[in-house]
């Protein structure tokens, strides 16, 4: 113990010899070495920036675009209105994916109907409402405070006492005058038209209905009744008819004229056919995809096919560009409502439409105006032109009222009809050199008609057919392929006896309920066909084999087409919207 004693007042002497003397005058003030560091220098501008940018972000309202939030925002951020950029046609600067009102954005409220009708009721007779945001009122305060914020469904028990005071006096009043009947006049007791009678008998069934004297109308009242009239029988009128839309038209295109002055729908100088055998396609090569709803009828341009009609059921009818940009050159929009049929005239300058809107309407091809417009009040199911060059004013219509229409285009008068079918007539082909023609039906049958006399000359029905939506003329002019609605194509002859061909069948697909399209190459090789399950099947015309089927569409595969010059190109068109174009390499 001794030992470290000794040694720890050692220590301290040292300690105390050490330290620098501050009394003393001569001593040296302490200097102060600056301290140095080895590692570079970093410039911490970025830094701050995004710790600032960090905290800015804190109080702003969450962008709905990001996918995560790297931070915990408060009730407020989540519940910030957004304010984008504002949207070049929106006035309000509200983007228009932001709206789902044409005055901003409406949230949905959670009230129940009760509550609405009371507060609505009340606001109409007192002036004021509560605020389903909040435990205030909105509206007239004065009248709040006057009426202790009553609702039409909160009467006070006052208001209540007095209305049943007023109820029993009305009472009294109605048993005085029954009651004093010495003081009326016996007759009008009896009388149903006086007032005594209908007090005494108010739980009569007429109670309450005294027959008044009819006073003549006045000179307005008048007028109001013939306008009224008259409107309602225009209204009725055009009920008959088809219904009205103003026609309009879209040009897609660069140019309607090129720098020669030729017009878009001129055919291209080197189209041509380039070889006189077919083969059957199965490369999908281009799409056109222009229609919002289905396609219902697809047409290549006569003889060149370098444009392509299209109707869809979005009630517009397009027309697309075959041999170069491949893009929709113009839209005409003139039906109200589906449109079910199309044909082009021998040059392609004009073409029909068909619609569920009861109107057919004639079309210039080239810059989308209408020439024509016919109806007879009922859907045209089919529409063409009198093949013959000297006949290309005669236009026959198959409608739903079982009827064949003929008009006369230049006059726009109707000049025949030819009603012997049984149901909606579907399909009108022309055979013999276009001096007959061919009518198919819901009635399941057949008839042949002489063109311009309205006389059957040949009936085919029988106990096993079934209705044929869709007829196409071999190529040869000799044969007619029908698509049966019992899964099967029939072939039957153009000659005097329009027989069936019982060898030539061809089967596989499935087209029960769907008017699908049948067709022929150009050099009548194949047959082809759409079908319900979006297939396009390809048939061999002397074995009646199946030579190949394409999945073309999701859905019906309801039309299809082969290229009048490019003899291995075809071009289908589906339910789903679509139209697809195939070729064999």
């Amino acid at each position: 113990m001794d030992l470290l004693q000794t040694y720890a007042d050692k220590s301290d002497g040292e300690d105390q010899s050490h330290q620098p003397s501050t009394s003393s005058p001569d001593s040296s003030p302490p200097r102060l070495i600056p301290s140095k560091s080895a590692a570079p220098k970093v410039d911490d501008t970025m830094l701050a920036l995004t710790v600032a940018k960090a905290h800015q972000s804190h109080s702003q309202p969450i962008d709905p675009s990001q996918h995560v939030v790297a931070f915990n925002p408060t009730y407020d951020q989540l519940w910030a209105p957004i304010y984008g950029p504002a949207h070049p046609y929106a006035k309000d600067g509200i983007a228009q994916g932001m709206r789902n009102h044409k005055l901003g954005f409406v949230e949905d409220a959670a009230i129940e109907s009760f509550v609405f009708d009371e507060q609505y009721n009340t606001f109409h007779k007192y002036g004021y409402a509560a605020d389903p945001s909040g435990n205030n009122y909105i509206g007239d305060l004065d009248a709040l405070q006057k009426n202790d914020a009553i609702s039409v469904y909160n009467i006070p028990q006052h208001e209540q006492k007095k209305r049943k005071i007023e109820k029993m006096k009305d009472v009294e009043m109605e048993d005085e005058v029954v009651g004093g009947e010495h003081e009326v006049d016996p007759t009008e007791i009896d009388n149903p038209a006086s007032d005594v009678w209908l007090m005494k008998n108010k739980k009569s069934p007429w109670a309450g209905k005294k027959e008044g004297v009819q006073t003549e109308l006045t000179e307005e009242q008048k007028k109001y009744a013939e306008e009224y009239a008259k409107k309602k029988e225009e209204k009725g009128h055009s009920g008959e008819k088809g219904e009205h839309l103003v026609d309009k038209t879209t040009f897609h295109g660069k140019e309607e004229r090129d720098y020669q002055g030729r017009s878009w729908i001129a055919p291209p100088k080197d189209a041509k056919a380039t070889n006189d055998h077919c083969y059957i396609p199965k490369r999908l090569i281009h799409t056109w995809s222009g229609h919002t709803k289905g396609v219902s009828a697809i047409r290549f341009f006569p003889k060149y096919g370098h444009l392509i009609l299209s109707a869809g059921m979005d009630t517009k009818v397009k027309i697309w560009d075959v041999f170069n940009s491949g893009k929709c050159m113009r839209t005409y929009m003139g039906h109200s409502k589906a449109v079910r049929d199309i044909s082009f005239c021998n040059d392609g300058s004009k073409f029909l439409t068909a619609g569920y809107d009861k109107n057919i309407k004639y079309w210039d091809t080239e810059t989308g105006q209408v020439i024509s417009t016919f109806s007879t009040g009922k859907i045209p199911y089919v529409v063409k032109l009198n093949p013959d060059e000297d006949k290309q004013n005669i236009l026959l219509a198959g409608m739903s009222d079982k009827k064949i229409v003929q008009w006369d285009i230049n006059t726009g008068q109707t000049t025949q009809e030819y009603d012997q079918h049984l149901g909606a007539v579907n399909t009108i082909t022309f055979v013999d050199n276009n001096r007959r023609f061919v009518t198919s039906s819901d009635d399941k049958s057949l008839r042949v008609w002489e063109f311009g006399i309205p006389v059957v000359i040949k009936y085919i029905s029988e106990p096993h057919m079934h209705s044929m939506p869709a007829i196409s003329l071999h190529p040869n002019t000799n044969w007619l392929a029908a698509q049966s609605l019992d899964n099967q194509i029939l072939i039957y002859s153009t000659r005097e006896r329009f027989q069936l061909n019982k060898k030539k069948r061809f089967a596989g697909h499935i087209v029960a309920g769907y008017a699908c399209q049948v067709n022929f190459s150009p050099d009548g090789r194949f047959v082809m066909s759409g079908d319900g399950e979006g297939k396009c099947w390809f048939w061999d015309w002397k074995s009646c084999k199946v030579f190949r089927t394409l999945k073309c569409h999701e859905g019906v595969c309801i039309g299809c087409e082969w290229h009048p010059l490019e003899q291995s190109k075809v071009a289908t068109c589906g339910w789903d919207g679509l139209i697809k174009y195939w070729i064999i390499l």
